[in-house]
């Protein structure tokens, strides 16, 4: 049996095993059995961990930028040194194969690194005065106060890094919610912030109702910024909580992320880095590439390849070394899955590959490719968020674009050519907040990470990151 540490909430600097407001357990998704019970917090808790949040603040704002660094350089290389553990850990509870969680780790440490570097350069500026007498003027940021965090289960580790990471390096104290799914790897991390002397009541974690928790933390006085990583859906609800209160918002959500293969495309190329980003964490990626548009010229030969490279990926517990694809989170998954393709089926789309639960325990769902499905189907309109893929012919480059963008979403977007004119065109035609031209990789600690339309508002990590925790101040001094 693998060990899996006992479950607590962080509030008012104590370590809280049982909770006032009941408890769940946290399921393993690759055999559906239970690794733990997660207690959860009442509203006395969340009060608790709000007020908490607001006496660190006044501490932890208060320490000298380059301290704050050096604290958070602590945590990231505690991070490394626990990576082991804390992979182990995500995979138990996420599913997702060790090498893939293994990685994740190691790039959350890097974003919390990047993070504090950047704190120490949360620049003004000087303003020449206009008017005599005025000694000087005077830009400033200062952290923006206690941040209420909601992160989802699909990277238990990357996410909460972000936020943290962030909020942190400017200033601001943080109550985080993880998703209950997957608990434990933020409890992990938030030790390791709190062991490099993160003080107590800076950094709070609760567990709870997740939407009695953010509206009770969001009304709370304390709460001066929220930070969703959440569907369209949860992120329009959190937004109109939020501006109800005039409180910042960031959010990250939904993605329906097209991917244009042109005719000059390196096909292999495009196909082998096409399905490796299309599979990875089973499509449980807000910028999962989902909409394929290939030149007719290739569309046939390469539809064919991409379901046979689909079909031949390993299914199995994210344990297993030989696992290439582990299951989805949780059983509700499956379920969408099984609606996404019915629904894709009974408007005339044809199943290339996969399409059906495995049969065995676990919440494993075959790797599935789907041809003519038309543009009123389920799968053409409403984020899977799983491995399901929808391959469509192009003929000319104006009409791939058009499809592209036809969508409210605008998280990430991809393309594969090896015109360099038409590379720039597509950067600057195609509408999302992330583009990969031959490439998918657009999640990097030093870019900003975040969609447009309704695919969010505001970006996490990179400078941009760090600066949506901060507020701008004018100062203007006079001879007096």
């Amino acid at each position: 049996m693998n060990e899996f540490p006992e479950l607590a909430l962080h509030i008012g600097g104590q370590w809280i095993h049982r909770g006032t407001g009941g408890e769940r357990a946290v399921i393993d998704p690759s055999d559906e059995s239970p690794l733990g019970m997660l207690p959860l917090a009442d509203a006395d808790d969340i009060r608790a961990a709000a007020a908490s949040a607001e006496r660190g603040f006044h501490a932890w704002r208060r320490t000298l930028a380059h301290e704050r660094y050096l604290v958070l350089r602590r945590a990231a290389e505690l991070m490394r040194q626990r990576g082991p553990e804390i992979a182990r850990v995500l995979t138990l509870e996420q599913g997702k194969p060790l090498s893939e969680a293994t990685r994740e780790v190691v790039l959350s440490a890097d974003i919390v690194d990047f993070q504090a570097e950047e704190g120490k350069r949360l620049y003004g500026r000087t303003v020449p005065p206009r008017i005599a007498g005025v000694l000087s003027q005077t830009v400033l940021r200062q952290p923006v106060g206690p941040v209420a965090a909601f992160t989802a289960w699909n990277f238990p580790a990357n996410l909460p890094a972000r936020k943290l990471g962030s909020a942190l390096a400017a200033g601001c104290s943080v109550v985080i919610k993880p998703a209950e799914e997957t608990p434990a790897t933020c409890m992990l991390l938030v030790r390791c912030f709190l062991d490099a002397g993160v003080p107590p009541d800076a950094l709070n974690m609760v567990c709870g109702d997740p939407a009695e928790v953010s509206a009770a933390l969001i009304a709370h006085d304390a709460i001066r910024k929220v930070s969703l990583t959440g569907s369209v859906a949860v992120g329009k609800l959190v937004g109109r909580q939020c501006a109800e209160r005039v409180k910042r918002f960031t959010g990250e959500l939904g993605g329906h992320a097209p991917v244009i293969v042109c005719e000059d495309a390196d096909l292999p190329f495009a196909l082998k880095a096409s399905l490796a980003a299309k599979y990875r964490n089973a499509g449980q990626v807000c910028a999962s590439p989902i909409r394929f548009y290939v030149h007719r010229t290739h569309c046939a030969a390469w539809a064919e390849q991409f379901a046979q490279g689909a079909q031949a990926l390993r299914l199995g517990p994210g344990l297993d070394p030989a696992t290439q694809m582990g299951p989805l989170a949780h059983a509700r998954r499956i379920e969408d899955m099984e609606r996404f393709v019915a629904d894709a089926v009974d408007q005339g789309a044809r199943v290339l590959c996969g399409g059906k639960r495995v049969a065995r325990r676990g919440f494993f769902f075959e790797p599935t490719v789907i041809a003519e499905a038309p543009a009123t189907s389920m799968v053409q309109r409403i984020e899977p968020f799983g491995p399901i893929a929808v391959i469509e012919p192009f003929d000319q480059l104006d009409d791939a674009i058009a499809k592209a963008n036809a969508l409210p979403y605008a998280l990430g977007a991809y393309a594969f050519t090896r015109d360099l004119r038409t590379s720039h065109r597509l950067a600057e035609e195609i509408e999302a907040g992330m583009v990969g031209i031959n490439h998918f990789g657009v999640s990097q600690p030093e870019m900003p990470f975040g969609g447009w339309k309704e695919s969010g508002i505001g970006q996490e990590m990179g400078a941009e990151g760090l600066l949506h925790y901060t507020e701008i101040k004018t100062v203007i001094v006079g001879e007096g």
